[in-house]
Parts: structure tokens; sequence; C-alpha cells
């Protein structure tokens, strides 16, 4: 499974993909609105650090507008994917789009028929939310099971990318489903590495090696 990191701030990029588990990045205007840097200089950072997808939102809510956007966030770097809401206007931008071999990542889907319909129309990525489903009382991850079987069926080459994760849960479900991609937060990521007997274990390590070495 592709592991993006879900953040605008270059310093949790560079973190990262020190670690090397990083394959692309997903930004927001919400996660841009965070930082200081002028919204195109950071896509053009965030490109130079990750050679895999990057992707950024378009905000206009009509076909023609999503598609002026993508064109001009397209122009900023090749491996720039564009974000789209999965809503009937978002369909047709994805569309012409794919149709211009411009990679579009389907973001805001909320059920299998939306996932369906994004995948004809030949979106590289879907973005499931789980996280916000699972905060009115759905199970998020349920949902990322129905895209992967019906995408199965029918051969779609749409990838799956799990959005909105909350806990390092989501990401292990995800990789057991079989899910092509999952976009973190840093801190998540973070958290996949801890264990508690791996902390307990290094500690008595030291602790012996200390006794070894005074010996």
């Amino acid at each position: 499974m592709k592991i993006f990191i879900d953040t605008a701030n270059l310093d949790e990029i560079k973190e990262a993909v020190s670690m090397g588990v990083i394959d692309g990045v997903t930004t927001n205007p919400s996660l841009m609105a965070k930082e200081k840097m002028p919204y195109r200089e950071i896509l053009k950072e965030i490109c130079r650090l990750v050679k895999g997808p990057v992707s950024a939102e378009v905000v206009a809510v009509d076909a023609e507008g999503m598609v002026k956007e993508a064109m001009d966030l397209h122009s900023i770097a090749d491996n720039i994917t564009i974000k789209i809401p999965t809503i009937k206007e978002g369909l047709k931008a994805i569309k012409t789009l794919s149709e211009r071999n411009i990679m579009t990542n389907a973001t805001l889907c909320f059920s299998p028929s939306q996932a369906l319909l994004v995948a004809k129309a030949g979106a590289t990525f879907v973005s499931p939310f789980v996280g916000r489903l699972d905060d009115i009382s759905q199970n998020g991850m349920d949902l990322i099971g129905q895209i992967i079987q019906i995408y199965g069926n029918y051969g779609f080459n749409t990838e799956v990318l799990v959005a909105s994760v909350r806990n390092p849960l989501h990401v292990v479900q995800a990789a057991i489903m079989g899910a092509d991609v999952a976009t973190i937060p840093f801190k998540v990521i973070d958290q996949l590495m801890k264990h508690p007997l791996t902390d307990i274990g290094l500690q008595k390590f030291l602790e012996d090696w200390q006794k070894v070495n005074k010996g």
C-alpha cells in the first residue's frame, strides 16, 4: 500500500520523506491556509521534495472553472494531481482532464455509488473520507471495502485512496483490505512506529549495555 502524507507543512514533509516511507502528498485549502508561504510556492517546493503524486484542490464548482484551475495547477509540475469534488460538475471535469492525461483525485467521496461514477469518468484516485463517516456514527472502513469490491468486480483502474485517516487502526485496516493508498497526517505516521514494548525493550538493552561497559 502506498502512503501519502496529508499536509502542506514543508517541515513535516521533509521529515516524512527522510523516513523513506512517503509515496505522495495530499493538500487541501484548509491545510494550505495554515502555512505562511504563497500557495504556488508551497506546491512547487512540495513537488521538488516528493516525486510522486501531489494533490492540489480546485475551488470552482462548475466544470469549466475546475478545468481552468486544473490547467493552471498542472503547469506548476507534472506530478500535480487535481483534487476535484465528487459532484456532477466534478464528473465532467474529471472526464475532460482524464482525456488530457492529467491525474485527478475525486475528493469528498462518501458513498459507493459516487465511487462508481468517478471511476467510470476516469479518475486516477478516489478519496473516501473514513474519519468523517465515523464522526456521524457510520463505519467509514465499510465504505472502503465496498469500493474495493466494486472496482475489483469490473477492473476499474481508479486507485482507492483512504482519506480522513484519524488513527493507526484506519491505516492497518486499509492495508488488510487491499486499499491502494492511505493519506495520513504526520502525527498518525509517527504513531504507526510506536509501541510500548519496543520502548521498554530498547531501554532494557541500553541499561544492560551500560552494565557490560562497566564490567
